[in-house]
């Protein structure tokens, strides 16, 4: 299957989307579309061999009524962009340049010596960058770096977005200058005193409206999307604006009611209608766009011992990047030199600055808050740490939620039920108006717009036209993507990535959290947490021989002791005869004295004497889940030494928040039951399940599903937590973990707390609330609207404002999302 994507600027609602969808599934080779409102994109999946190409595909949407202003994937060129570092002269140049040329589909080959850049202009059938790097290494060159430059969409969207604004602001000053002068000639005319060829004034004045400039865009769209026998919202505002003005031109012929002002308000109305949307929904998807911006834009590197500024787009894997106080990482990669504080806000919504020395890993767009330093650039392109959580809200905002299949079944019969709703309307009017009229007589007490009088032909006209524009399948379409694109936005701000629209709805039905302990609840790597010494030894001394020996070991029970007694300011001092027993212990000679440390059986084997004393306080720490070792000097014990997996700083507060919002929760853990029941009991998780291989944490979510229910959500951070994170309804992963792990996820915590969790939780209910809302609001108001306006009561003007308004309203709503967060900090209550 073969990927394009289409950027279609008029698709602003899932009503456009689902004739967009509807337009691509008729054409042969077509496998797989994903609309996306919030990025104006469609992607399609076509068969490799027989699928059709961009330009067919673009034909199909432009038939249904709709503008495409680019294609991608399928572009009869590309550019590749290889780093090739031994490219050192023209001489080189020129062979590198001499063994591309003779690659079938290669058009063009441009090379730089001093950025060791060569791009390479391709035929649709050309090379891909693997055969291109092939081609070069060949020639004997060293190739350090492929990029597909066609790769690159946001800045191209962001461009086409301002011109669909600017475009449909042009087209609104146009159609509101006329319009405004209709309403002021139209008030003395009606009121005060006839104005002399008032016709012909405002027929010149609302034919451009109605016509070119303000309506054409429209009325092509509206017939486009007829001749494809989809219905699109053009439909409904072409046939309001257009019989009005062709009716009011009788009044040349005979005397009549003019209903020329009535095409143009309503054609000005709606595009003020969609202006006002355009830039309303630009607010509500701004997160990408404002993750975009956020990213550096050149960085400093060092070439050859030379500062050099590049642009982004540039850097390579490996490039050693000089970053000053102030100034943004631009890329993802590792501190080498230096030490600083970095504002990771933009990543993980933690205001509190992050300590980063030599060996750390940074991300790109973070800001170096104070030292100077050298990072090495591992991530780069799309591979970014900000490319790929753009992808994920990209990702989110054109997924779909089950309780969206009601909206689509309404909004897909919606056009034609109104059409035909409008003919009944104007039939009944028409052919029964006295009989109906008893309803007018009664709506003229409480609404100024209704006249009783009229002729029965105007009444049946007013009727038609009104249940026109009053529908609006556009507040249907917008009600789920807009609190889609609100709620992601968010959450991505605040460190939450949410895959998938299905788990927003899912999480609301959540009754089982279950977590994995190691990495998760506790930090996934031990520390001193106890030294006791026997009577008589000071814990200083205690720890000092314990830490010196241990200092010479790699394990990691080892690191924890000689990093938590340099915590404690305790000075190591010099070891001889250093010996290791395996997993049993180690010895060692601190100054005159001889260190054994290991466990009983090995200290008892040693004849260590004194072992008793200790044995009643290794006991309590053991029951704690503590691991715990003896220290013995010159054949006597001088105490106990214990490290375990401590709890990370938020999981008794976020366990709190889980039981607040009714949650059972599980922890999974492979550890043996008694160091988990320990960590169970201080933090207070209901149930436990110790000693579960891998493997065996699918089959614990399976029977825990049997339990209770497809409610499960499963909490993990490592490679181990992959299927088990797939098997429950609804994967979290922690943002520190592996890639597998958030991969597997429906939702990602960049954060590495589990506050996190229940931020996401309230998140998800949070905008699922805001998705029924504008679901209830946009039914209700075309359940209610329709018919006061088919039995008369609505004036079309009315109506058209109204039509606007409900469109508007469900945006609105959505953005009171952001409102209800935005004072709120990242692990705040959002009860």
């Amino acid at each position: 299957m073969k990927q394009i994507t289409l950027t279609v600027p008029g698709m602003g609602s899932d009503h456009c989307a689902g004739i967009v969808r509807e337009t691509l599934q008729r054409l042969d080779g077509v496998e797989e579309i994903q609309t996306n409102i919030a990025s104006h994109r469609v992607r399609v999946g076509v068969n490799k061999d027989n699928g059709p190409d961009g330009e067919a595909l673009k034909q199909a949407i432009e038939g249904a009524g709709y503008d495409v202003k680019a294609v991608r994937g399928d572009a009869t060129q590309r550019k590749i962009r290889l780093n090739v570092p031994g490219m050192g002269s023209d001489h080189c140049a020129g062979i590198v340049r001499k063994t591309l040329e003779r690659q079938e589909g290669v058009e063009d080959v441009q090379t730089n010596i001093a950025s060791h850049r060569v791009t390479v202009t391709l035929g649709k059938d050309g090379p891909d960058g693997d055969a291109l790097k092939q081609a070069i290494e060949g020639a004997g060159y060293d190739v350090k770096g492929v990029h597909d430059e066609s790769d690159a969409e946001g800045d191209d969207d962001s461009q086409i977005e301002k011109d669909y604004l600017q475009e449909a602001r042009k087209r609104l000053i146009i159609a509101a200058v006329p319009t405004t002068l209709i309403m002021i000639l139209m008030m003395p005319h009606m009121f005060w005193q006839p104005i002399p060829g008032y016709l012909a004034i405002v027929a010149i004045l609302a034919f451009p409206v109605v016509f070119l400039f303000g309506g054409a865009a429209t009325h092509k769209a509206s017939w486009r999307s007829l001749k494809n026998g989809t219905f699109n919202m053009d439909v409904l505002i072409s046939m309001g604006s257009l019989p009005p003005y062709l009716l009011g031109l009788l009044g040349f012929f005979f005397p009549m009611t003019s209903f020329i002002e009535m095409a143009a308000t309503i054609m000005t109305f709606h595009l003020l209608g969609r202006y006002l949307e355009a830039m309303a929904k630009g607010r509500a998807s701004e997160a990408i766009r404002r993750l975009m911006d956020m990213s550096a834009k050149t960085a400093r590197v060092d070439r050859d011992g030379e500062e050099v500024e590049v642009p982004v787009k540039e850097l390579e894997a490996g490039d050693i990047m000089i970053v000053r106080p102030g100034e943004k990482i631009p890329t993802d990669g590792k501190v080498v030199e230096g030490e600083s504080h970095l504002d990771e806000s933009i990543a993980t919504g933690e205001s509190v600055p992050v300590y980063k020395s030599e060996g750390d890993s940074v991300i790109g767009a973070t800001i170096n808050k104070e030292g100077r330093l050298r990072v090495e650039a591992t991530r780069v392109g799309g591979d970014t740490f900000l490319s790929q959580v753009v992808k994920l809200i990209d990702e989110a905002q054109g997924s779909r939620v089950p309780i969206q299949e009601f909206a689509d079944r309404m909004t897909g019969r919606f056009v034609p039920a109104v059409l035909v709703i409008a003919l009944a309307s104007f039939l009944a009017w028409l052919l029964a108006g006295d009989a109906l009229r008893p309803i007018l007589e009664w709506g003229a007490n409480v609404l100024p717009w209704v006249d009783p009088t009229a002729s029965t032909p105007i009444l049946a006209i007013l009727a038609a036209i009104a249940v026109l524009v009053i529908a609006c399948p556009c507040a249907l379409g917008l009600a789920t993507p807009t609190a889609l694109m609100v709620g992601s936005g968010i959450g991505a701000e605040r460190g939450i990535l949410i895959r998938s629209g299905e788990a927003i709805q899912t999480f609301k039905d959540i009754k089982v959290i279950v977590l994995d302990k190691t990495g998760t609840i506790t930090r996934g790597e031990p520390k001193l947490t106890d030294a006791i010494p026997v009577e008589g030894v000071e814990e200083k001394r205690l720890l000092t021989l314990a830490a010196s020996v241990e200092d010479a070991s790699e394990h990691p029970i080892a690191r924890a002791i000689v990093d938590g007694a340099k915590e404690r300011d305790v000075t190591l001092e010099r070891v001889s005869d250093f010996k290791s027993t395996g997993a049993r212990g180690v010895s060692g000679k601190v100054g005159e004295e001889t260190v054994l440390i290991g466990n009983r059986r090995l200290l008892e084997e040693e004849g260590i004497s004194g072992l008793d004393a200790l044995e009643e306080a290794k006991q309590e720490l053991e029951e704690k889940g503590r691991t715990v070792v003896i220290v013995a000097a010159d054949g006597q014990a001088v105490g106990l030494v214990a490290v375990a997996d401590t709890l990370k700083e938020k999981s008794k507060d976020a366990i709190r928040g889980m039981h607040d919002l009714g949650l059972h929760v599980v922890m999974i853990t492979g550890d043996n039951e008694r160091a988990a029941r320990a960590v169970a009991d201080e933090v207070g998780i209901d149930e436990v399940q110790a000693e579960v291989l891998p493997d065996g944490k699918v089959d614990a979510i399976k029977k825990l599903q049997e339990k209770h229910g497809n409610h499960i959500a499963m909490v993990g951070d490592g490679i181990n937590d992959a299927p088990a994170l797939k098997k429950a309804n609804v994967g979290i992963a922690i943002g520190a973990g592996a890639d597998v792990a958030i991969e597997a996820a429906d939702v990602t915590l960049v954060r590495g707390e589990l506050t996190a969790v229940v931020d996401a939780m309230h998140l998800s209910k949070a905008t699922f609330g805001k998705i029924v809302q504008n679901l209830i609001w946009a039914s209700g108001y075309n359940l209610a609207a329709i018919p006061i306006a088919a039995a008369g009561l609505l004036h079309p003007m009315i109506g058209v404002i109204a039509m606007t308004a409900s469109s508007l309203s469900v945006i609105g709503n959505s953005l009171l999302l952001k409102r209800r967060y935005a004072r709120e900090q990242p692990s705040g209550d959002h009860s």
